[in-house]
């Protein structure tokens, strides 16, 4: 790994249900990520992302790229244009910085109306990582 490497597109589709789930796990009960007249009358054309879920997917994002040792030091992200039901975010990074295995990632997640989510990720990948014990018979 170094300064400039791209990590491989994670596309995610969003439907109504990611929205919803992702809004009751992160206990975000703001009518307009469940309720879709409630949003409507809030000004919005349906249900949308909470930053919440955003911030899950982004952290999703990386550890699938680095693997189950990846630890996530700072997530600091920028939400831009929602994210509807029949979007599909598509999450791209790049390797901004290295500083032994920590390294730093910048993060976009786009859709059809333009950035979702903008940030960096500093996450920390160890050279050698922790030997798993085996199971006991």
């Amino acid at each position: 790994m170094k300064a400039g490497d791209e990590l491989p597109p994670l596309t995610i589709p969003v439907t109504r249900t990611l929205i919803i789930a992702g809004a009751i796990a992160s206990r975000d009960y703001q009518d307009v990520h469940h309720d879709t007249e409630a949003a409507r009358a809030k000004g919005s054309p349906d249900i949308f992302m909470n930053i919440l879920t955003t911030n899950g997917l982004v952290g999703r994002y990386i550890t699938d790229h680095f693997g189950p040792h990846a630890v996530l030091r700072k997530v600091a992200i920028r939400l831009g244009v929602p994210n509807y039901p029949g979007d599909e975010l598509v999450l791209r990074g790049t390797v901004t910085s290295l500083d032994g295995d920590t390294a730093e990632i910048r993060v976009v997640g786009s859709n059809r109306l333009g950035h979702h989510v903008t940030g960096t990720v500093t996450v920390t990948v160890p050279a050698h990582p922790p030997a798993v014990p085996e199971p006991t018979p």
